[in-house]
C-alpha cells in the first residue's frame, strides 16, 4: 500500500515496476509476517535467509516462483561479520564485498534480477531513474548495464561526491547515462519524484526507480540485517543492536522492517554527518527539511530524505518513533579522528560513514556498550574514499579488483541543470551521448 494512504494497494511485482506510489506516496507492506529465529533453521548463506525472510512478502506474486534464483543471482558475496579485537561485545558489519564495494550492491541486484523476470520481450522501453549521493547510482549502473530492454539515467550533484565514486558513476555507457546534476542530492531526488508525476516522460516511457523509494530495493536490504541478527542470536543467545550511517533513511528503514517481522534485533542508533534533519526531528519533534550540507560522508549529505515518510507511516506517533530509535549528527572533525583512531586501534580502515557509525558508538554511555551486542555498519570499501582517508591513515588503501576494473574503463556524463525540462531534454533518445 502507499504510505499516503490514497492508491490502492498493489503487488509485490506491481509496486516495484511502478516504483512511486500513484498518489506520489512510497510503497510500505500492508501488513509483517510474524518470524522467528527457528523459522530460519538450516539458512546458513545470505540467499537462503533471503528466501525465508522475503517469501511472505511475494506470496501469491508473479515472482514468488523465481524468488529462489532471484536471491542466488543478487546474493552471491558475502556480508561477513567482523569482530573488532578487544571488543568481545562489538561487531562490524562489511556490506562492501559486492561488485561496486558498496552496500547499495545487493538491493540493486536484487532489483535488477526482479526486473529481467518481470519484463517481456517486446515491451515498451523501461527507463529506470536514479538519484544518487555517490553510491546508489554506480550499484545500479552495475546491475542494468546492458540488459536489454532497459535504459538507466543516474543522477548526481556535480562537485559532491568523491572523484572515486565520479568516475564510478559515470563509466558505463551503452544503457546508462549519468547525469550530473548542478545543484544537490535533494535536487536529484526532487527530479525523479517529479518525472514520475510528468505526463510527458510517462508518454515515452514506462518509468521506474531504482533509489530506495523502490520497494524492491529496500525490502532485500532486510536480509543482511536478518542474517547478521541470527549470527549473534546463535553464538550469544543475544539480540544485536545495530549502528546504522544514515542519510535518506532506506538502510536505517530496512533495519527496522527486519526487526518488524520478528529478527532478534534491538536497539537500532542512526548516524548522521553534519545533515542534522532527523536528530533535530527526534530531539524537538518538528520536521523541517533544509538544503543538504557537503561533508567526508557524502552519500549522507541528505537534508529531506524520502524514507522518513516510511519511517513515520510505520511509527505514526512520535513518542513511539523515540522508543525504537535514536539518532546523533557526527563532525567531519570527528569523522578524520574516527578513521585515525580506527586504524589505530583496530587495524581497520573505515570509510567515512563507517566512521560516523564507530563515532556514534564511542559516544554511547558505558552501561549502554556493555549491555548488548554492538554491530557496527560497515556501508563502503574505504577505497572509495581514498582522498580522505589516505592521509589519515599514512598509507595507501588497498583497491579491490572488482573495483579498479571499474576505475579503468573511459568515463562520460552530460550536465543538466535542477530543473525537470532540463532532464526531459537529456532522457530525449537522440540525447544518449
Amino acid at each position: 500500500m502507499s504510505s499516503r494512504g490514497q492508491a490502492p494497494a498493489a503487488g509485490f511485482s506491481a509496486a516495484v515496476l511502478q516504483g512511486l506510489a500513484p498518489d506520489g506516496g512510497l510503497y510500505v507492506p500492508v501488513s509483517w509476517p510474524r518470524l522467528a529465529p527457528p523459522d530460519f533453521q538450516g539458512a546458513g548463506d545470505l540467499a537462503s535467509v533471503a528466501v525465508r525472510l522475503l517469501a511472505p512478502f511475494v506470496a501469491g506474486d508473479p515472482l514468488a516462483p523465481t524468488l529462489g534464483p532471484v536471491a542466488a543471482e543478487a546474493f552471491n558475496f558475502p556480508a561477513p561479520l567482523v569482530p573488532l579485537e578487544g571488543q568481545g561485545r562489538l561487531s562490524v558489519l562489511e556490506l562492501f564485498h559486492g561488485p561496486t564495494a558498496a552496500f547499495k550492491d545487493f538491493g540493486a541486484r536484487f532489483l535488477a534480477a526482479c526486473f529481467a523476470r518481470l519484463r517481456g520481450h517486446g515491451e515498451r522501453a523501461l527507463t529506470i531513474l536514479v538519484a544518487t549521493s555517490g553510491d546508489t547510482g554506480g550499484a545500479v549502473a552495475a546491475a542494468f548495464h546492458e540488459r536489454p530492454g532497459v535504459e538507466v539515467a543516474v543522477l548526481f550533484p556535480k562537485g559532491l561526491v568523491s572523484p572515486t565514486q565520479q568516475r564510478q558513476l559515470t563509466c558505463w555507457g551503452e544503457n546508462v547515462r549519468s547525469l550530473a546534476v548542478r545543484g544537490t542530492f535533494d535536487d536529484c531526488q526532487r527530479l525523479v519524484k517529479q518525472a514520475f508525476l510528468d505526463e510527458e516522460l510517462k508518454a515515452r516511457s514506462v518509468l521506474s526507480s531504482a533509489n530506495s523509494i523502490n520497494l524492491g530495493r529496500l525490502l532485500p536490504q532486510c536480509v543482511y540485517y536478518a542474517a547478521a541478527s541470527l549470527a549473534v542470536w546463535r553464538a550469544h543467545g543475544e539480540r544485536a543492536s545495530f549502528i546504522v550511517p544514515s542519510g535518506n533513511l532506506g538502510n536505517a528503514l530496512a533495519c527496522l522492517w527486519a526487526r518488524e517481522t520478528g529478527m532478534p534485533i534491538g536497539e537500532v542508533v542512526l548516524a548522521h554527518n553534519a545533515n542534522r534533519t532527523v536528530p533535530d526531528f527526534l530531539a524537538s519533534g518538528a520536521w523541517e527539511p533544509r538544503p543538504s550540507i557537503a561533508t567526508l560522508a557524502s552519500a549522507m549529505d541528505v537534508g529531506n530524505p524520502s524514507n522518513m515518510e516510511r519511517l513515520r507511516a510505520l511509527f505514526p506517533r512520535l513518542e513511539e518513533l523515540r522508543t525504537v530509535v535514536s539518532a546523533c549528527s557526527v563532525t567531519d572533525e570527528e569523522i578524520r579522528a574516527r578513521i585515525r583512531a580506527g586504524y589505530r586501534q583496530f587495524g581497520q580502515i573505515w570509510c567515512p560513514h563507517t566512521a560516523t557509525a564507530a563515532q556514534a558508538w564511542e559516544r554511547l554511555p558505558q552501561q549502554v556498550r556493555e549491555r548488548g551486542r554492538w554491530v557496527l555498519v560497515s556501508t563502503a570499501h574505504p577505497a572509495k574514499f581514498r582522498e580522505i582517508v589516505e592521509p589519515l591513515i599514512g598509507r595507501a588503501v588497498p583497491v579491490p579488483e572488482a573495483l579498479a576494473k571499474l576505475l579503468a574503463r573511459p568515463t562520460q556524463c552530460v550536465e543538466i541543470d535542477a530543473d525537470l525540462s532540463a532532464l526531459r531534454a537529456a532522457l530525449q533518445p537522440e540525447s544518449n551521448q
